[in-house]
């Protein structure tokens, strides 16, 4: 398309020292422009896929894909639901769970907690509880020793260290309507669950059968959790296996209590996206202005280049030449910085929350406590070609304009 005589003379044009420093300076300014839009977007595109990869890996690895609860009363057969469920061909695996709501109180500290009871054997099929457990705390974790696994946060509210023990405050269920008081029940702190996100400040895990006993449930449970084979189709999988049972059931999926995350993480995107086109496409239609004083400021050039019998394409191709340079430079620069700092993206938010004494995302508030960030190629070369393809575009205008200089105006002017 482009011939090597538009390319060498483009490259001349550009490295040529300018009589007009007004043009030197815009061009500079506009390929700064592209460098800086192109590294924002990219640090916006990996923090957003930062985010995604930690609600992939942390909160859906713990947080049951989909759960089967009892409505009237617990459920009494949980190993035949669980049959049923697990023949269902997308359900990978079902677990029973106790939940219930209790007070943590250590001293004068007092925490609200969901205390969820769970089977060590099974648990590990529906989630990956025990990669987040000290792994002592998980080999010790058996029935009848009156222990619990705290979540980080929680044990960080009731200032608490392994090995202490609390006592778990939970609430008496009975027929009558006067207020009862609530069954006290002393545990020992095994060991912590660390996510590093919002279910570490609201949680404490216990041995199945102790969290039978302490809610008096005998051997029923309160419901059954499942793994589906994609999670993010855990909603109608759940509803299908739902319709397969006998028991009356409640159907709840990961997406009714977080499924806003990932609907706002893709939300984001879609805007970062947006906003690509926007400020990438600003910085690029600087070259307009830039093409535009060039032109202008090699009138004379493109005259002798016209009387030695250079075309209006050869004209043309010379200063889109010049347009790409620009945003080629500026992509490139642009790029490396971008991923370099997307790499380090986290260690340097963690530096600049030391420095100003503010820690910016609070783990009993969102999901992760810290600024994730996964530089994803595609990414990086969409935004960069993006960033190539508006700049060739921002060229055209110009180009034209000097293929249609009159030579015998310019020179007779000189």
């Amino acid at each position: 398309m482009f011939s090597s005589l538009s390319l060498f003379i483009g490259k001349r044009f550009s490295r040529a020292k300018r009589r007009n420093k007004m043009v030197s300076f815009i061009s500079l300014s506009s390929t700064i422009g592209i460098a800086v839009g192109v590294a924002v977007i990219i640090i916006g595109l990996s923090a957003m896929n930062g985010f995604e990869r930690e609600l992939k890996n942390r909160v859906l690895s713990v947080v049951p894909h989909g759960e089967f609860e009892g409505v009237r009363a617990p459920i009494e057969s949980w190993q035949r639901l669980a049959k049923q469920a697990e023949s269902h061909p997308r359900v990978l695996a079902a677990a029973p769970y106790v939940r219930f709501t209790a007070l943590a109180e250590k001293g004068s500290n007092l925490k609200a907690i969901e205390v969820r009871g769970i089977d060590k054997e099974l648990e590990p099929n529906v989630s990956h509880l025990i990669d987040f457990i000290d792994k002592d705390a998980w080999q010790a974790f058996q029935p009848g020793e009156q222990q619990v696994i705290l979540g980080r946060g929680v044990a960080r509210q009731l200032a608490v260290h392994k090995n202490d023990y609390i006592t778990l405050m939970i609430p008496e269920e009975g027929s009558s309507s006067r207020v009862q008081a609530p069954r006290r029940v002393r545990v020992k702190v095994a060991g912590f669950l660390t996510l590093n996100g919002q279910i570490d400040h609201n949680l404490i895990l216990l041995p199945l059968a102790d969290a039978q006993s302490y809610s008096r449930l005998g051997d029923a449970v309160t419901g059954v959790s499942i793994k589906v084979d994609r999670v993010l189709d855990a909603t109608s999988i759940v509803r299908e296996v739902g319709n397969t049972l006998n028991e009356y059931v409640y159907l709840r999926s990961w997406q009714q209590k977080f499924g806003f995350l990932y609907r706002d993480i893709q939300l984001v995107r879609t805007i970062i996206y947006l906003v690509m086109v926007l400020v990438i496409g600003v910085a690029s239609f600087n070259i307009v202005s830039t093409l535009m004083m060039a032109v202008k400021d090699r009138a004379s050039e493109i005259a002798i280049l016209r009387t030695m019998g250079a075309k209006d394409g050869l004209i043309k191709r010379i200063f889109v030449w010049q347009g790409v340079f620009s945003g080629v430079l500026g992509s490139c620069f642009g790029s490396i910085a971008g991923v370099l700092i997307a790499l380090n993206l986290t260690s340097l938010i963690r530096g600049l929350e030391n420095l100003i004494g503010h820690h910016f995302l609070s783990g009993d508030i969102y999901f992760v406590d810290f600024l994730p960030s996964q530089v994803v190629t595609s990414d990086v070369i969409m935004v960069s070609g993006t960033a190539i393809i508006l700049s060739l575009l921002a060229t055209w205008y110009p180009a034209s304009r000097a293929s249609k200089l009159n030579p015998a105006t310019v020179l007779s002017a000189k």
